[in-house]
């Protein structure tokens, strides 16, 4: 027996939940809320509203963790479902406590978060419920529907009308007939749509219909001739052309910038919005007494509440948020998310130029904290790539290093004596090689110098395919600019990494040509020391740093009050590569008149202690990217995993301090393309980010562990055994012989074989379902009574199909005359002897309705409704099989 429905009473605080379980569904039925079968989650009725509450696992110990509370609203949803939903949402968040964003979805409009949670993808259904929740069969065979399937890395199917009408060029339709379903592809559709088109039926195939459902896929109409023939008599012939696609609303990256921060607060009886600011955003904008909209581009707006703000103030903040879009103009699906002082999400956090992990109070739900100092072990950072991600760093720099020079825009070997001598006019090539886990692997970086020529950097990547080829696709590329150096690229040098100024030859020598020259030093081990070149003049100076200032004649190392031991040490080993003249030591206020005059005078510089910026408060985000009329479109995927990561994808993988474009085997995008896409990210970004951001594109199947360390799990070998789409569908598809019994059966019951005026009657349509064939019973929703109406369309398609086309088989006259033949024709009789027209298959059907009740014990309506191998069996036995 089902277990009884379980319904909300506020007054009794959270309604009982299964602890672990991290998705818990609702539907407003009736104004209250009542679960949701888990069997049914991902199926959405348009006219309902829906809550869910989303809890990771992973950091339900955890104290603080932040966990997210949506309601959704379905497009013909009433105005009191709606607001029955937000009241319990209001109600859930003040029972589990500030620790949860609130989300507010619109039907065809949600959240990436949201849309993160069916991995499948999610489905719309028509009407709503008929009378709450009932009981019905799990493995449906008497369906029939259409689903129109849209979506790139988030799928939706919605329920359309059973017509041609419906179909256009450039989406996926699926045909539902309970034991037969087939995938129609558009000729627009690329392979990646076509591919998780597939999963969605798949996932339909095993979760509604047992995995027992026979499986179709149509990528060229004139090749599938027997599954058209099964479309054209459920749709009728098609007349016409199809429709061209309707193109989708997608946000694209040139519209994220727009971001305005205003100040909400009550004044008497009005309430007030004060525009504060534009972006780039800062974090101390945000004061814990208060409430704030933040406003992105009018396509998401959040609500921001402090943690001291008021009681009254938290409850109005969908209230507010909503008559601000009105006020604006905005559409109603315009999507909302209020988050609490401490637990933000990491898309709001993103829209700030920093954000400190100490105010925000949250764990990083990656479970990487703030970063270790830790001496650098490999067998540590190969063992756990969370690490390597963290501290950046593939190993501690101790394989081997191979650089070149962009010179004559061909690439020129450097001496390795002069290898960390790198120069701001040109750019470089430096090739790592290193050892992971038993493997060789490559990290190719492509630095480019402040300096340097537009041609040049053209060239620098021209030169980085050329060298890629050689290594057959197996290097990592990483684009580096000057001033920007991850760790790991420091480390390699072991700490004597140098940059000019100018564009000259590689030779200490030759390197100080000018008579004064400066040198800022900054480090304090092996791994990230590094030396630049800066103007000679007393405003380059930090008294936080060491510098070293070569004269004619004169070497002073001048040490800043601010500079600890392990930097002095480190400056004694590296000023070597730049003079072998002798070094006078100079402190911080104790310089020799020369030292100044060097510098052409005093000259005011920084003095107060360099702080480091904190990063802690970003967390990684993924998205998988497309381009739209010539501009980037980025579609986040919440809570990622390696699952995310399809063969015919371009992912991008921004950790903050670096972004990482990640591209599948199978995707046609070139590498140039890709790296532009990073670029014009960072370009639109809008916390204002720096463009000199390192840009890594990892390939599939060669992912170093500072990319794999950013997924909570990592599968090495899980591409070895990466299928094809044409795999997988080969995989999926319905064994010829059921598809060629379906395509028989509609070819013996068209409607010319009916003694009916005018369209097919209601055993043709049994026939064509296929029967029931379930015992197991579930509590799921049931939907509203639309079958009158699906059987019409059926009936009238059916109709259509068969007035233009000629059945293989020829209607008996004595068949159609006197409704029958005699049973002595039928039974027992060999294909050979049976009359003229009759079908070998169903020779049972051609019985009189009253010779059929006599030998069967039943009406043909009851015999067909039966299971298929009962039918078979029932044959096999009276002998009509």
């Amino acid at each position: 027996m089902a277990e009884r429905p379980m319904r909300m009473d506020t007054n009794k605080g959270l309604p009982a939940m299964e602890s672990h379980r991290d998705l818990h569904i609702w539907i407003i039925e009736n104004l209250k809320m009542v679960p949701v079968p888990r069997r049914a989650y991902r199926n959405f009725f348009e006219e309902h509203c829906y809550i869910v509450l989303h809890v990771p696992q992973s950091l339900k110990a955890t104290q603080g963790a932040s966990k997210d509370l949506h309601y959704w609203v379905g497009k013909e949803a009433s105005r009191d479902a709606e607001d029955a939903a937000g009241s319990f949402v209001q109600h859930l968040q003040e029972a589990l406590g500030g620790a949860t964003v609130q989300h507010r979805e619109a039907q065809g409009h949600e959240s990436a978060c949201f849309l993160s949670y069916f991995r499948r993808g999610i489905i719309y259904r028509k009407g709503g419920l008929a009378s709450g929740l009932s009981h019905v069969e799990t493995n449906m065979y008497n369906i029939q529907r259409l689903l129109h399937i849209r979506g790139r890395k988030h799928v939706s199917a919605a329920e359309v009308e059973l017509s041609w009408n419906s179909f256009n060029k450039g989406d996926i339709f699926l045909l539902d007939l309970g034991r037969m379903m087939i995938q129609w592809n558009g000729p627009k559709t690329s392979i990646a749509e076509k591919a998780r088109g597939l999963a969605l039926t798949r996932s339909l195939q095993d979760q509604e219909r047992g995995g027992r459902a026979q499986i179709g896929v149509v990528d060229d109409e004139a090749k599938a001739t027997d599954l058209m023939q099964i479309m054209e008599a459920v749709l009728g012939c098609r007349v016409g052309n199809l429709h061209a696609t309707t193109p989708t609303k997608s946000i694209n990256q040139l519209q994220k910038p727009s971001v305005r921060l205003y100040h909400v607060y009550e004044k008497g009886k009005d309430l007030v919005v004060q525009e504060l600011a534009t972006c780039p955003l800062t974090q101390d904008l945000l004061q814990k007494e208060d409430c704030y909209i933040l406003d992105q581009g009018g396509f998401k707006i959040y609500v921001w509440q402090g943690c001291m703000s008021s009681l009254q103030e938290k409850k109005a903040s969908f209230r507010r948020a909503l008559g601000f879009i009105q006020a604006k103009g905005y559409p109603s699906y315009t999507n909302v998310e209020v988050v609490n002082d401490g637990t933000e999400s990491a898309a709001f956090k993103q829209l700030f130029q920093s954000w400190s992990g100490e105010q925000g109070k949250n764990k990083n739900p990656r479970g990487i904290g703030k970063l270790l100092q830790v001496k650098l072990d490999v067998g540590k950072l190969h063992s756990q790539p969370e690490l390597a991600a963290q501290l950046r760093m593939v190993d501690d720099g101790s394989g081997e290093v191979e650089v070149w020079c962009i010179q004559d825009l061909r690439r020129q070997p450097v001496d390795p004596k002069h290898c960390g001598q790198l120069c701001a006019g040109s750019c470089y090539l430096v090739l790592y090689t290193y050892w992971n886990m038993g493997h060789i692997q490559y990290l190719l970086y492509l630095w480019q110098g402040l300096q340097a020529s537009a041609q040049e950097i053209k060239a620098l990547s021209s030169n980085a395919e050329e060298l890629d080829l050689l290594y057959h696709g197996a290097l990592v590329h990483e684009h580096v600019t000057m001033g920007s150096e991850p760790p790991h690229f420091l480390a390699i040098f072991q700490g004597q990494l140098v940059v000019f100024q100018g564009s000259t030859a590689h030779s200490g020598k030759e390197q100080l040509t000018s008579a004064t020259r400066l040198f800022h030093m900054r480090g304090t081990d092996n791994h990230n020391t590094w030396t630049e070149e800066v103007p000679a003049r007393a405003s380059s100076l930090n008294s936080s740093d060491i510098f070293l200032l070569v004269t004619t004649g004169f070497c002073y190392l001048w040490f800043g009050k601010g500079c600890s031991g392990d930097q002095r040490e480190m400056a004694r080993t590296v000023v070597t590569v730049i003079s072998k003249e002798n070094k006078e030591i100079v402190l911080e206020g104790q310089e020799p008149p020369h030292f100044w005059e060097a510098l052409g005078g005093r000259a005011p510089y920084p003095s107060n202690k360099r702080l480091p910026v904190d990063m802690s408060g970003f967390q990684p985000r993924l998205f998988e990217c497309s381009s739209q009329t010539g501009h980037l479109v980025l579609t986040e995927v919440v809570f990622f995993s390696q699952e995310d990561l399809d063969k015919y994808d371009v992912m991008l993988l921004d950790t903050w301090q670096e972004i990482f474009l990640w591209l599948g085997e199978a995707a046609s995008q070139q590498k140039q393309e890709v790296v532009a896409w990073g670029q014009e990210y960072l370009r639109t970004h809008p916390a204002g980010r720096s463009l000199a951001t390192p840009i890594v594109l990892v390939k599939q199947g060669h992912e170093p562990p500072t990319f794999t360390g950013w997924f909570l799990t990592w599968d090495p070998y899980k591409w070895t055994n990466n299928q094809s789409y044409e795999e997988v569908v080969e995989g999926s598809l319905g064994a010829v012989s059921a598809i060629s019994e379906i395509t028989a059966e509609i070819n013996n019951f068209q409607m010319s074989r009916w003694p009916v005026s005018g369209r097919a009657g209601p055993l043709a349509q049994q026939a064509l379902k296929g029967s029931e064939d379930s015992s197991e019973n579930e509590l799921a929703l049931g939907p509203k009574a639309d079958c009158g109406g699906a059987s019409t369309s059926r009936s009238t398609s059916t109709s259509t199909s068969t007035s233009t086309s000629t059945s293989s088989y020829p209607s008996s006259p004595r068949c159609v005359s006197n409704g029958g033949l005699p049973r002595e024709q039928l039974m027992h009789q060999a294909a050979e002897d049976l009359p003229e027209g009759v079908d070998p298959a169903h020779k049972e059907f051609y019985l009189s309705d009253s010779d059929f009740q006599d030998i069967f014990g039943k009406s043909k309506e009851e015999f067909y409704s039966m299971a298929k191998w009962r039918q078979q069996q029932q044959k096999k036995q009276l002998g009509f099989f």
